[in-house]
């Protein structure tokens, strides 16, 4: 009995795959390195381009278009596709019979992806890893798998909203923070003197008002370029403990935890499939995009006006989610529509190639960055305009696109996804793909 369940419990097959979730993951994974690559390049330049790598012309355009389009969106489709992998797999292995098993190979399948994802950071340097942050939270889902749709999106939309409130009071500090500041500046001014609670509250204002320290851009540059692996590593190692912890809990748990919920319902609501009409999906798309990029504009172009002041940069983040949730949906209607149209096979094929060898090509994104940017490399951090930093992308895109079908006509799995497996099933998978044998005819005397 123990052998035919070891038969039975297996990763998902070739045939089993449904392509439309591989294709979608496939554009999130090169969306994701579009806007991550900032982070990697450049320092301080994620939200503020007047940082570094330059806001004008090109560079401003480039940020311009990432921030309308792709800016949490990217992260939004691959984040729904966890959750939306969560019901596929657990569904899989219930059918089969496995019974308690299933806890057993879900719980150790993301075990072992926090695993990568602290290898992700500590050891291919990158310290925008979401790998880690997607394991925490899904070790949270398995007991919402069996959840009716409507109580997951009602819960996604809930968590959302809870993370706008944190997000409003924020805001409402900062305004405090301003006040109290401008109040304390005009005493001093006028030469009056300041109580240790105004020193404090023009010491806040200050810092909040003041933008990054060249000589701290500086600093960050020189760390970067540094050619020693090891005292880059001690360098960064510091920013991921903030990640992996505070940040964790202020920002994930709104921004992963609900999209996860969000994409377990997509998934039994079968949107994901392919199985809704072109008008459902041309529909999800216009309201997606209508209400989505509205908002994005809105955003946009108030930092613009402002020169990214630090108040309007807080009143922004108040509108971020609704933006980015509509925007995401449009994209997700977007591809689908794409997907079910069978225009441009050949990318569609390719896209679905790269999004079965996701954890790879996400994995070689840091390793490839980290070897462009930092010192034991070609050491261009901080070096490359931002619209320069697109070329390096489109040049990863184009040879994932390229590489992923040729690997995988060869082999079951990407390397890393193979580990993967055989990690979580306890069991070392087939890799390669066995060549069919050809079929002989014995000749018959007539």
């Amino acid at each position: 009995m123990e052998t035919t369940n070891q038969t039975i419990l297996q990763p998902t097959k070739s045939k089993e795959r449904i392509n439309s979730l591989d294709v979608i993951r496939g554009v999130a994974l090169l969306g994701i390195l579009l806007m991550n690559i900032n982070g990697m390049g450049l320092p301080f330049a994620y939200m503020d381009p007047t940082i570094s790598g330059g806001a004008e012309g090109l560079n401003l355009k480039a940020w311009i278009m990432t921030n309308m389009l792709f800016e949490g969106t990217m992260r939004g489709l691959f984040t729904l596709l966890f959750g939306a992998g969560v019901i596929l797999l657990t569904s899989r292995l219930e059918r089969s019979g496995a019974g308690i098993k299933t806890a057993d190979i879900y719980y150790r399948r993301l075990l072992w992806l926090l695993i990568f994802g602290i290898i992700n950071a500590y050891v291919f340097l990158w310290h925008g890893d979401i790998l880690f942050h997607y394991a925490v939270f899904g070790l949270m889902l398995f007991p919402f798998r069996n959840t009716p749709s409507k109580k997951l999106i009602i819960g996604g939309l809930v968590l959302i909203s809870l993370g706008v409130v944190w997000t409003y009071s924020e805001y409402r500090d900062t305004l405090k923070i301003k006040k109290e500041g401008l109040e304390a500046a005009s005493l001093k001014k006028a030469n009056d003197s300041l109580t240790s609670k105004q020193t404090a509250a023009l010491g806040k204002w200050e810092k909040l008002n003041t933008k990054m320290p060249q000589e701290k851009i500086d600093e960050q540059i020189a760390e970067m370029r540094n050619p020693s692996y090891w005292s880059i590593f001690s360098y960064k190692a510091k920013h991921y403990s903030e990640r992996q912890g505070w940040f964790l809990y202020r920002f994930d748990l709104w921004d992963v935890f609900s999209y996860m919920l969000l994409g377990m319902a997509f998934f039994n609501l079968r949107i994901f499939h392919g199985e809704k009409s072109f008008k459902y999906y041309g529909v999800m798309a216009i309201i997606g995009y209508g209400i989505g990029l509205s908002v994005n504009y809105y955003e946009t172009s108030q930092l613009i006006k402002s020169s990214f002041d630090p108040i309007v940069t807080s009143k922004t983040f108040i509108t971020y989610d609704l933006g980015r949730l509509f925007t995401t949906l449009g994209h997700v209607g977007f591809i689908m529509l794409f997907i079910k149209s069978g225009i441009l096979g050949f990318l569609q094929k390719s896209l679905a190639a790269v999004g079965r060898m996701a954890l790879t090509n996400y994995l070689v994104h840091s390793i490839i960055v980290a070897f462009i940017f930092l010192g034991f490399g070609f050491s261009l951090y901080g070096q490359l305009e931002r619209h320069q930093l697109y070329y390096i992308v489109f040049a990863i895109w184009i040879a994932q696109l390229i590489y992923s079908p040729i690997w995988l006509k060869y082999f079951r799995y990407g390397p890393f996804e193979w580990l993967w497996r055989s990690l979580t099933y306890k069991q070392k998978q087939p890799f390669r793909i066995e060549a069919k044998q050809p079929l002989t005819v014995k000749a018959t005397e007539s």
